[in-house]
């Protein structure tokens, strides 16, 4: 894990996007995180952000605990595997840092990624405002820093390119019977086949489309 010297770069801001976050927090000296897919600039003077999280994360709750965070942003050259390892929910027994070295400490030190990111912020919370389901808080950036040039990783590229495409289910081979609908599978239907629903012979069956 890499010591941080706490820059300040503005530009940082315009990584943000209709995209995909690692969002961080530290408490008690465990870290923890999470994906989550809204961070939105309201402010530049000074640089305010908000982010939405789902109050079933523990992340949610370090950061109501502690009032601070940090959002690590997603390049598109971010793998299925980071998706997988943090995941879109945070558990209370989990840290989800543990043995993932492509990290550092922000100033308040919460640690954001520095692997397959083109920017991080770390901020702290000025004010909040409870939802049903999320709680969205408002915060103050503190430190910002450019990490590579690579676009932000969006929802749609996530979709389209890194998330993995669901295997078509193998085509069912077989007959059905058209007096009843009863199936058999198989490649083939013996001649003398009776269906044992119906009693219908082979003759009143036909191949599954």
């Amino acid at each position: 894990m890499e010591k941080n010297i706490a820059p300040m770069d503005p530009t940082a801001m315009f990584r943000l996007s209709y995209g995909l976050f690692v969002l961080s927090a530290r408490q008690d000296g465990r870290d923890n995180g999470c994906i989550i897919n809204t961070v939105t600039q309201v402010t530049t003077t000074p640089n305010r952000i908000t982010i939405a999280v789902n109050k079933a994360n523990h992340t949610h709750d370090m950061i109501a605990a502690t009032g601070e965070f940090a959002v690590s942003v997603l390049s598109q050259e971010a793998p299925f595997e980071i998706f997988k390892h943090f995941g879109f929910q945070s558990g209370r027994d989990t840290d989800k840092f543990a043995g993932w070295a492509a990290s550092r400490r922000a100033n308040n030190g919460v640690l954001y990624l520095t692997a397959c990111t083109n920017a991080y912020m770390a901020a702290k919370v000025v004010d909040r405002w409870e939802l049903e389901t999320h709680t969205v808080f408002l915060a103050e950036v503190t430190e910002a820093g450019v990490l590579s040039d690579a676009p932000s990783m969006t929802y749609a590229y996530y979709h389209a390119e890194v998330k993995p495409k669901p295997q078509p289910k193998p085509e069912k081979k077989g007959f059905v019977c058209t007096v009843c609908g009863y199936i058999h599978e198989g490649d083939t239907l013996p001649e003398d086949f009776v269906c044992p629903l119906c009693k219908h012979g082979a003759q009143d069956f036909k191949p599954l489309e």
